[in-house]
């Protein structure tokens, strides 16, 4: 199986940062796209940011300038930097991601992490 584990979340006051990270191993003949999403309690699922294995990123209207996505293909590892955090940021993040299992073009399977939890004191 592939597995996904998030980390890097705590708890911080508002304006603080705060850097995720998300290591896939198992079986991986490629990562393809890889998102962070989020979850308040009460709340849908929203997604934070996407970045594509070329490294096109698109981000959430509500992180815009503050949260950056980053990966390191070689290490299949993805982050997130999360500047100027507001108490709205408070939730679980979770690491999403699309494997390529051979080198065979066919479905891909879809793997989500445990999630980390960030909490933002105002």
């Amino acid at each position: 199986q592939v597995q996904l584990v998030e980390s890097g979340g705590g708890l911080v006051q508002a304006g603080e940062s705060l850097r995720l990270s998300c290591v896939a191993s198992g079986n991986i003949f490629r990562i393809n796209v890889m998102d962070w999403y989020r979850q308040a309690p009460g709340k849908q699922r929203e997604l934070v940011a996407t970045i594509t294995s070329g490294g096109s990123t698109n981000y959430a209207d509500s992180v815009k300038g503050r949260f950056t996505i980053s990966r390191d293909n070689a290490k299949n590892t993805l982050y997130l930097q999360m500047n100027s955090l507001k108490p709205d940021d408070t939730a679980v993040y979770y690491c999403y991601a699309t494997v390529q299992l051979t080198a065979a073009p066919n479905v891909q399977p879809v793997y989500w992490g445990p999630g980390t939890q960030v909490t933002v004191s105002s």
